[in-house]
């Protein structure tokens, strides 16, 4: 990937982030953690669109965090890419955080930039909450305020089910709301094409997800997963549709607007 300016930027940052949580005095009780995992899956699917088609990518992830605070880098990988670009590797995103409990509400906070090979970069922000109850419902809003403004605002269930010893079964199912604030960033599908004019505003899309978390030892975990992404209303369904990487525009015909994909995580911890 060709590094923009903006891209080194957020490099350096993640990299400072890094750096000073890393050399922050820790006690026993209090250190810094670190997580690095990869996904193998057989579709790349954000937010119900469709990102990659007929082959596997490799999503690998790192994750620092100290008291709170947290910095992660993650990249994405397609070892086929199907719409034209020579890179295979076509993301890299950073997202800087800060979580705290608040008696029975977790709340988070942060900046998420995504380092894009075949679109403008862009950046967000966003707040969540989860309340620790049955099915820990959450509800998060995110803000684009750069190459693509508008909002994206997920409410989500999920719940955890001991299978024997440490293995576990985990469920979640969410729906979404996205928001455009102008037709450049996603425009109402008209006649098959995305309108110039009118922004997009609907129910957006619902995702199903279904994994069972192998611990092998206390440092490292394999998890199979599988997920469902399907549209909530027939606006989201004709977005979705257009911009699938099947969909032929000339003829108006093609393309997918639901995936069921899925495949495996490997993580350690420590």
């Amino acid at each position: 990937m060709i590094l923009t300016t903006k891209k080194i930027a957020g490099s350096l940052l993640a990299a400072t982030f890094v750096l000073a949580v890393s050399t922050v005095p820790t006690f026993a009780a209090d250190k810094p953690t670190a997580d690095f995992s990869v996904d193998a899956l057989s579709k790349y699917v954000w937010r119900g669109f469709e990102l990659s088609r007929d082959s596997m990518v490799l999503q690998p992830s790192v994750t620092v965090d100290y008291n709170g605070f947290s910095a992660n880098l993650w990249g994405h990988l397609d070892t086929d890419t199907y719409s034209g670009n020579t890179n295979n590797w076509t993301e890299t995103d950073m997202t800087l955080s800060y979580s705290r409990s608040l008696g029975m509400v977790d709340v988070s906070a942060g900046y998420i930039y995504y380092g894009l090979d075949n679109a403008d970069d862009s950046q967000e922000v966003y707040l969540s909450a989860s309340l620790n109850t049955i099915l820990t419902p959450t509800l998060s809003v995110y803000r684009d305020y750069d190459s693509f403004p508008g909002w994206y605002i997920t409410l989500g269930i999920s719940h955890s089910v001991p299978i024997k010893d440490n293995i576990t079964l985990d469920l979640g199912a969410q729906i979404s709301y996205l928001s455009a604030d102008e037709a450049s960033s996603y425009g109402e599908v008209e006649n098959g094409t995305q309108s110039t004019t009118q922004a997009y505003n609907a129910f957006h899309d619902g995702l199903l997800t279904a994994s069972v978390t192998f611990p092998i030892n206390q440092y490292i975990s394999i998890t199979p997963k599988l997920n469902y992404s399907f549209p909530l209303t027939d606006d989201a369904r004709d977005l979705i549709k257009v911009t699938s990487l099947g969909y032929d525009s000339a003829t108006q015909s093609g393309g997918h607007d639901n995936f069921l994909y899925g495949g495996v995580n490997v993580d350690l911890s420590f």
